[in-house]
C-alpha cells in the first residue's frame, strides 16, 4: 500500500524529477510533471514518470526539481497556485533557498526543504532511473511554522521511494553537503583537468584508481557553478583546510632530506585511513574491510552474467563489484568484495568452475 495519497506534482524533468515520478509510479501514485522545457517534459512521461498536468487537478504534494538558481522562485510560484499542497524542493543547498522563499513573504508554513543525496555523473529525463533513491539519505529540512502533518509528509515521500529521511537544520546541511559533496566534485575535477596535458601513452597506463577519483568530474559545469557559488561560504572553509594539507605534503615532498619530511607523507595517508574508515559502509556504521577477490573474464557479451549468475548459485552475497578492462586485452577484471569469512569458499568454488583468478 503506497505511503502518499492524493497526487503528486513534479516541476523540472531532469534527472532528479524523472526519477522521482518513475519510482513514485512504481507505487501507483498519480503523478504530474511539468517543465518548462516541452521536450524535456515529453521525454520523462514518455518514460513512465508521469503524465502532462490537466485542468482540476490538486496535488497534495508538490516536489520542485529545478536548478538552485531558480529554486526559491518556482517554489514561491508554486505555493501561491496550490496553497493547499505541501511544497518541498531537491536544491543541494537549503539555507539560501530557505531565506529567499521568507524574504519573498510567501506563506512558507507549507514549505519544507529537503534534499535527496543521490545522483549521478550524467544528468537529463534520459539518465533518469526508478531505483535512484534506494538506500540514499534524504535530508529534512523543516523551519518554524511547519506543521507535523506537513514534515510526515515529506518522511512518507522519502520512504516511499526506498530512502533513509534524515532531519537537519538549514546550515547544518549545508556545512555536511560542502564536506561530503561539493569539495569531493572540486577535487575530483581539479584532479582530472591534470590530464588535459597529459600523454595519450600516459594516460593508457590509468587504472581504477583514477577511474575511481575522477568519476564524477564528467558533471555538469552550469549545475555545479550554481551549487557552489549558492554554498561558497561553507565551501572556502574545507577548500582551505585541505590547501594547507597539500602545501604541507608538497613542502615534505621538496625537502625529502629534511627529518620528518616521510613522516608528514606518512600521516597524511594514515590519516586518509581514517577517514575513509568513518564513511559508512554496506551494514551501516564505520566502512568494512571487505576481502577482494578479481577474476578475469573474457570481453564478450554474457560472460559477466554468467559469473553472477553462478556466485549466486554459490550461495555468497557480494557486497561490492567493480568491473575494469585490461589494457591492450580482450579481458575483463571483476573485483568482487565479500566478507573476509567467505573469500575462501568463493575462490575455491570458482577455481573449481573454471574460473580464472587474479
Amino acid at each position: 500500500m503506497t505511503r502518499i495519497s492524493g497526487q503528486v506534482r513534479i516541476v523540472g524533468a531532469g534527472l532528479l524529477g524523472t526519477s522521482l515520478g518513475l519510482a513514485l509510479r512504481k507505487h501507483g501514485v498519480d503523478v504530474v510533471v511539468s517543465d518548462t522545457s516541452r521536450a524535456s517534459q515529453a521525454l520523462a512521461i514518455d518514460y513512465g514518470a508521469g503524465r502532462e498536468a490537466a485542468e482540476g487537478d490538486n496535488p497534495t504534494l508538490i516536489v520542485v526539481c529545478v536548478p538552485p538558481d531558480i529554486t526559491p522562485a518556482v517554489v514561491v510560484a508554486e505555493l501561491a497556485a496550490f496553497p493547499n499542497a505541501v511544497v518541498t524542493d531537491v536544491a543541494s543547498v537549503k539555507q539560501p533557498v530557505l531565506d529567499e522563499i521568507l524574504a519573498s513573504g510567501s506563506n512558507a508554513n507549507n514549505y519544507i526543504g529537503s534534499h535527496p543525496m543521490a545522483g549521478r555523473e550524467r544528468g537529463g529525463a534520459i539518465a533518469g532511473r526508478a531505483d535512484l533513491f534506494i538506500g540514499r539519505p534524504w535530508v529534512i529540512v523543516p523551519h518554524p511554522g511547519n506543521s507535523f502533518d506537513a514534515i510526515n509528509l515529506i518522511t512518507d515521500l522519502a520512504l516511499e521511494v526506498g530512502a533513509a529521511p534524515v532531519n537537519m537544520e538549514a546550515v547544518e546541511h549545508d556545512h555536511a553537503v560542502a564536506a561530503v559533496s561539493h569539495v569531493p566534485q572540486l577535487i575530483s575535477s581539479l584532479l582530472a583537468a591534470r590530464l588535459i596535458s597529459t600523454s595519450a601513452q600516459e594516460i593508457s597506463l590509468a587504472g581504477q584508481g583514477l577511474r575511481d577519483t575522477t568519476r564524477i568530474a564528467a558533471s555538469d559545469p552550469n549545475l555545479w557553478v550554481q551549487i557552489l557559488g549558492a554554498n561558497a561560504s561553507q565551501i572556502a572553509p574545507v577548500l582551505k583546510d585541505f590547501a594547507g594539507d597539500l602545501a604541507g605534503v608538497i613542502a615534505a615532498l621538496e625537502n625529502l632530506s629534511q627529518p620528518g619530511s616521510l613522516t608528514t607523507v606518512s600521516r597524511a595517508i594514515e590519516a586518509g585511513n581514517r577517514g575513509v574508515s568513518r564513511i559508512p559502509g554496506k551494514h551501516g556504521g564505520g566502512h568494512t574491510n571487505y576481502s577482494i577477490v578479481v577474476a578475469m573474464i573474457d570481453d564478450k557479451p554474457g560472460e559477466l552474467a554468467r559469473l553472477l549468475t553462478e556466485i549466486g548459485q554459490i550461495g555468497i552475497n557480494l557486497e561490492d563489484l567493480k568491473l575494469e578492462h585490461s589494457p591492450g586485452a580482450q579481458i575483463g577484471l571483476v573485483e568482487l568484495s565479500v566478507l573476509p569469512n567467505a573469500e575462501e569458499k568463493l575462490v575455491a568454488d570458482l577455481t573449481s568452475r573454471g574460473w580464472r583468478l587474479a
